[in-house]
């Protein structure tokens, strides 16, 4: 089993990477606005995507210009915001990106793109795909999927985003 599981994440990593390149890029653009100007790019995670908030300040690494978002915050012009959920149809995250969207606030949305009437994909700024709507190994029971790993994909375009950043503001710095 855990062979398995191996090898779905390796495929599961390359083609969020081989289908949404420029979309990463993209995202760390925007975000990186942020950065370079008097901005910060605030991050903010639902559930168990709380673990991009957690690397983000916490990690060996954190990311420039990086702080948690909570409703009390007033957000500026030149503020971004990172909203990552598990499916682009959350309730909380979508309320959050029609917050965004009304004032005006760029944001890039990370989560697994499922159909919805109100989904984050048309809200956000730049949308990135967690590609991960269902267990992604068969289990015990007939027809049953095991296995979601939507924190590690979000944590891999997470962590995609982070190197494109920095390098953007290593050149900004130049």
């Amino acid at each position: 089993m855990i062979k398995m599981f191996t090898t779905q994440l390796t495929g599961l990593f390359k083609r969020i990477y081989d289908k949404q390149e420029f979309e990463i890029e993209d995202g760390a653009r925007l975000l990186a606005q942020a950065a370079i100007g008097q901005g910060n790019i605030y991050i903010k995670g639902y559930e168990e995507m709380e673990a991009v908030t957690a690397e983000a300040l916490l990690g060996a690494e954190p990311l420039p210009s990086a702080k948690r978002y909570d409703g009390s915050i007033q957000l500026t012009e030149a503020d971004r915001v990172l909203v990552v959920s598990r499916f682009s149809t959350d309730e909380d995250a979508v309320e959050l990106g029609k917050k965004l969207a009304d004032e005006g606030v760029p944001f890039v949305a990370v989560s697994g793109l499922v159909e919805g009437e109100e989904n984050l994909v048309d809200l956000a700024d730049v949308y990135l795909d967690t590609k991960v709507i269902k267990g992604m190994l068969p289990g015990d029971e007939i027809g049953e999927r095991v296995s979601f790993p939507s924190s590690m994909a979000a944590l891999y375009l997470y962590f995609a985003l982070g190197f494109v950043i920095r390098e953007m503001l290593e050149e900004f710095e130049e």
